[in-house]
């Protein structure tokens, strides 16, 4: 089944909600990062609340997500926009420990409990939005819902899933969020904390089958969910050959001859999806004639 993406809100306006599989996407990611379990489960939940913080986005907008933590997975950098493409990679792919109690992976171990996650929104005008809040798990889950309650100052409980086969593939993923907006009446609230308190993990609903809208009917009751629209979503990078092209025209020449003095021809490769670009000896004669 293809990935995608449900909107909705719930109780007659009072509550926005997202829910999304990415499956396929991050199995992508994983295919071509070549992480290992626990590195994929958190690469996993970085980009599914990615691409659904990047469908709460308008227009071209797009929104990169950094995680940086105390532990040995290093760095995780996630681009999303608003048209269900999302793209990842963690610093350290090959990092797993033993599961701990339940089979669960041991997420918080790889990313550590402390450091920051920072957001920041470019929506094609000159000042970009940004936000930073400290690690609060190490979990992800939590540490966007953290986000959301101090950056955005949108009450929310965030899910994100990632069940790995034991051959590092990617068996289920995927997650929700749900936002709490102005004047939500008190006992929707507690009827959605109750919910929330007592459902089975995300992960595990995604195992048992439920689709992104069956995730939300769980949580907020069918009969309160109200559709608003699906999206599909895919891993997508938007490097090329000529992006790279143009990055070392903006070198100038003298730093092109140096790369031909030296190197001849130069390989490079995107951090985001690990394609690598062959420039030739003559392929960087013809950008150094273009070049400052």
């Amino acid at each position: 089944m293809n990935d995608y993406l449900v909107r909705a809100l719930a109780y007659e306006g009072q509550v926005r909600a997202y829910a999304v599989s990415t499956t396929e996407t991050v199995g992508e990611a994983q295919r071509r990062h070549d992480t290992w379990r626990t590195a994929s489960a958190a690469l996993g939940r970085a980009m599914t609340a990615g691409v659904m913080m990047g469908a709460m986005q308008k227009g071209d907008a797009k929104i990169t997500i950094s995680i940086e933590g105390n532990g040995p997975l290093g760095p995780i950098i996630v681009d999303a926009n608003a048209n269900g493409e999302v793209r990842g990679y963690v610093t350290n792919p090959h990092v797993d420990f033993a599961s701990r109690e339940g089979g669960k992976l041991d997420v918080r171990r790889a990313v550590g409990t402390e450091g920051t996650l920072s957001v920041v929104k470019d929506v094609g005008m000159k000042d970009n939005f940004s936000g930073r809040v400290p690690l609060v798990s190490g979990e992800l889950g939590e540490d966007f819902t953290y986000y959301f309650a101090l950056s955005e100052q949108t009450p929310s409980s965030v899910g994100v899933g990632v069940l790995v086969n034991g051959d590092d593939t990617i068996a289920v993923a995927g997650g929700f969020i749900i936002q709490l907006l102005p004047n939500t009446d008190d006992a929707v609230i507690t009827q959605i904390e109750n919910s929330l308190n007592n459902m089975p993990y995300i992960s595990e609903m995604l195992k048992d089958g439920l689709k992104p809208e069956e995730i939300l009917y769980r949580i907020l009751g069918e009969e309160n969910v109200k559709v608003l629209d699906t999206m599909p979503i895919k891993f997508e990078c938007q490097c090329s050959k000529d992006r790279y092209s143009r990055a070392i025209i903006g070198l100038g020449k003298e730093e092109i001859q140096d790369m031909i003095d030296t190197e001849g021809g130069i390989e490079a490769q995107c951090h985001f999806c690990n394609e690598t670009y062959a420039f030739t000896t003559e392929e960087l004669e013809e950008l150094k004639k273009e070049a400052k």
